[in-house]
């Protein structure tokens, strides 16, 4: 049965899961819009439970999973990037906590404090999950995980990491129990490179909510570093700087 209407039940399930972070959780599903990231999102072992599919899009291998086969106009209208690839996925969401994290004698953590931009968090996942970070934390959270534009710019990436989601006063208490070094990320005068500390053993580097930084509950937590810098500005976009501590954990690693 083809479907081609908005008015159809199943279409207006799918649009509030789609557009509302609060059913998703009361669902206890998370949704996944394109070829690469259902294909992600299953490698990885998440559970499938239905598919909307657009025939004269779609040009993958078709799911053994319930499928719902929908109108190449209306797939233009629920889907978050419009005509993209022709798949949407509906998967099961699996809860995580700290506890279920075992760090490694190396580990590294990248943790964001409130982060606020489902975009920003997207791209810093995309750049722990290339530059081979153990686990992200985002405390406090003011954005789902699964918000359909994070696995977007993430292209996935969440699919397969140590993701995790706690208050501060959790993750602080986690950090002390394993014994990693924290190195906050904020403006002061006192703040040493990056480039100067030893990130090749146990270590935890936090960064602030795009508006405002790192709350004073971190700020006398760890050591301060900072990006260098050489140009007048005073200040990188969140994503950017997470990216650049990505690669400066990974290049010390892998100096002999």
């Amino acid at each position: 049965m083809l479907i081609e209407s908005l008015q159809n039940e199943k279409i207006k399930r799918l649009t509030r899961l789609l557009t509302k972070n609060q059913e998703r959780r009361k669902a206890g599903v998370f949704i996944v819009e394109g070829q690469q990231e259902n294909e992600r999102a299953l490698e990885f072992g998440n559970l499938p439970e239905e598919y909307y599919i657009c025939e004269n899009i779609f040009k993958g291998k078709l799911p053994t999973t319930k499928i719902h086969y929908v109108s190449e106009k209306l797939y233009e209208k629920i889907a978050y990037r419009g005509t993209t690839e022709g798949i949407i996925g509906i998967y099961k969401l699996e809860s995580r906590t700290l506890e279920d994290f075992k760090p490694k004698k190396d580990s590294a953590i990248i943790i964001l404090e409130s982060v606020e931009k489902p975009g920003n968090l997207g791209a810093i996942l995309r750049s722990c999950e290339a530059f081979g970070i153990n686990a992200l934390i985002v405390t406090d959270p003011k954005t789902d995980f699964y918000n359909p534009n994070v696995i977007r710019s993430s292209v996935g990436c969440l699919f397969g990491m140590n993701i995790f989601q706690a208050s501060n006063d959790e993750t602080l208490e986690f950090l002390k129990i394993n014994e990693y070094q924290i190195f906050t990320t904020f403006m002061s005068e006192d703040a040493r490179h990056i480039q100067e500390k030893n990130l090749k053993s146990k270590s935890a580097v936090l960064f602030g909510t795009e508006h405002s930084g790192l709350s004073d509950f971190w700020k006398q937590k760890g050591e301060n570093v900072l990006v260098p810098m050489a140009g007048t500005i005073d200040s990188l976009n969140l994503s950017n700087a997470a990216a650049i501590t990505c690669y400066e954990i990974l290049r010390q690693k892998l100096e002999k």
